[in-house]
């Protein structure tokens, strides 16, 4: 994970802003928005950014993306009006996430990904990190929980217009508690 999206998903789980997050850390303001967006990205910054947003840094020994990250790739991707290159991004992290076992797996999921903008690839992000650490028996973080996580009626994330809505049968319980119908073969590994 880039540092900028640490300190943005860290400041972010907290529901500050980057003005209260400088203040807590007497850290200027600019300087908390040059690190989210990649610069000013010393060690020592990035560590006193998180500890203002009640968070510790730890490193785990892997070379894939966490949930923050696909989080990130979606944004765009979806800004781009890219849906498939949304659902790539998405998929990818299940990748991500089954290649991982115990706690690194976990690590992958921990960070609060800021918002894809869009609520149904949002409640996504929250099933497929539940799903899979569930299955590798590990705790899920809060963030997973959060309301702005459901959906108020289900919903596909109408990547391909001609693709059926799956039956309840074909959805992982963790995308339909939250209100996703994605079938659950789109997940399989090829």
């Amino acid at each position: 994970m880039a540092a900028s999206t640490l300190i943005r998903a860290a400041r972010k789980s907290r529901r500050l802003t980057q003005k209260q997050l400088a203040e807590r850390t007497r850290i200027d303001q600019s300087r908390v928005s040059r690190s989210e967006g990649g610069r000013d990205t010393e060690f020592g910054t990035v560590e006193r950014l998180l500890a203002g947003a009640g968070h510790r840094l730890y490193s785990a020994p892997t070379q894939r993306d966490d949930a923050a990250t696909a989080a990130e790739e979606i944004r765009r991707r979806l800004a781009a009006g890219d849906k498939e290159g949304a659902l790539r991004a998405l998929l990818q992290l299940n990748d991500n996430l089954l290649a991982e076992r115990g706690l690194v797996r976990g690590v992958l999921g921990l960070a609060e990904p800021a918002s894809t903008q869009h609520r149904a690839w949002d409640a996504a992000l929250a099933g497929l990190v539940s799903w899979r650490l569930r299955e590798g028996g590990l705790p899920a973080p809060e963030w997973v929980s959060d309301p702005s996580r459901y959906l108020r009626a289900p919903a596909t994330l109408e990547v391909d217009p001609a693709d059926p809505s799956p039956p309840a049968s074909e959805v992982p319980d963790e995308f339909a508690e939250r209100g996703v119908l994605v079938w659950r073969d789109t997940f399989a590994s090829v």
